[in-house]
């Protein structure tokens, strides 16, 4: 590998490929797939765990919706959550992981790892205004059953904040699913809300099925990408399983190991098992903190399809 000043990132990426090896060798594979499942127009499927939007995906995730980047998205409620603190108007703190959390409590302080988020903050940026949306769905629709996916759509319409994913979802028509929204404080909201009001919020969880499964099997190629694993993982990968319409790429990122048999460190190779990921798939997992490389690969992409 050569290494110059004023390299850009995917010229970074093609000295990775002349190794080929270790971490570089999975990255720049990653890189690769990527870009074939946008030259072979593929539905692309982008699955988000983690804690993704505090540690600062917002605008990442927003720039591949605006790009056509990616299809769908399949995320944890919690990311969702994130998204819509910032377009009420709250924010993420850098904070320390090297710091006495009995002070953080008593001083009303949350901590993802090293991201501070005031209890007061979030509960006058989230929890106050996503009742009001909740209020509104609830009387426009009357106790009339949605998926989650449209649920989502609802509060999307209500997002302002042009910087927001909710907020261009809704823009761009994207789909978002959120196949676990009640395990989030979207979930908490809605059981204060139902305790408040008489008016129901009624979310089905099954009802969501239907689209994504029509979605993964109608289409000519399919691919994943998948950050974590979890819920979305899952969600993603068992369409393939019931529908037996196997994924023809994938590329997931990870830091968990596959022997304690848990699904967010298992291999796509073990997946070519179930049938959900085709044996032939292109396909790498890159065992690498997302926040990392992530951003890296889709920078490369974009500099090579000349997306500005």
């Amino acid at each position: 590998m050569d290494i110059r000043s004023e390299m850009t990132i995917n010229e970074m990426i093609q000295e990775f490929t002349k190794s080929g090896c270790f971490g570089a060798g999975r990255l720049a594979t990653a890189v690769d797939i990527y870009q074939k499942m946008l030259d072979e127009k593929a539905t692309i499927i982008l699955g988000l765990a983690g804690a993704m939007i505090p540690a600062g995906f917002r605008k990442i995730i927003v720039t591949l919706i605006q790009k056509k980047l990616v299809d769908i998205i399949v995320s944890t409620g919690a990311n969702m959550v994130h998204d819509a603190l910032e377009a009420f108007g709250g924010a993420h703190y850098k904070g320390t992981w090297l710091i006495d959390d009995k002070s953080l409590h008593k001083n009303k302080v949350e901590r993802i790892y090293d991201i501070f988020i005031p209890e007061k903050l979030f509960i006058k940026k989230f929890d106050n205004p996503i009742l009001e949306v909740y209020q509104e769905i609830a009387s426009q629709f009357k106790g009339q059953v949605l998926s989650i996916k449209d649920f989502i759509w609802e509060v999307s319409k209500r997002i302002k904040d042009e910087t927001s994913i909710l907020y261009n979802a809704y823009k761009y028509q994207f789909p978002i699913f959120v196949p676990a929204i009640q395990d989030s404080c979207y979930g908490l909201q809605a059981w204060e809300f139902q305790h408040r009001t008489k008016n129901a919020l009624v979310v089905d969880a099954f009802k969501d099925m239907e689209d994504f499964i029509a979605l993964v099997a109608n289409s000519k190629k399919v691919g994943a990408i998948l950050i974590g694993g979890g819920v979305p993982k899952n969600f993603i990968f068992q369409a393939a399983f019931k529908t037996k319409r196997a994924y023809d790429y994938a590329i997931q990122i990870t830091m968990d190991r596959p022997e304690p048999g848990g699904l967010s460190g298992a291999t796509l190779e073990e997946a070519v098992s179930w049938g959900k990921v085709h044996e032939e798939a292109s396909r790498v997992t890159v065992y690498s903190d997302a926040t990392i490389c992530f951003p890296i690969i889709v920078a490369a992409v974009m500099e090579r399809l000349k997306i500005k």
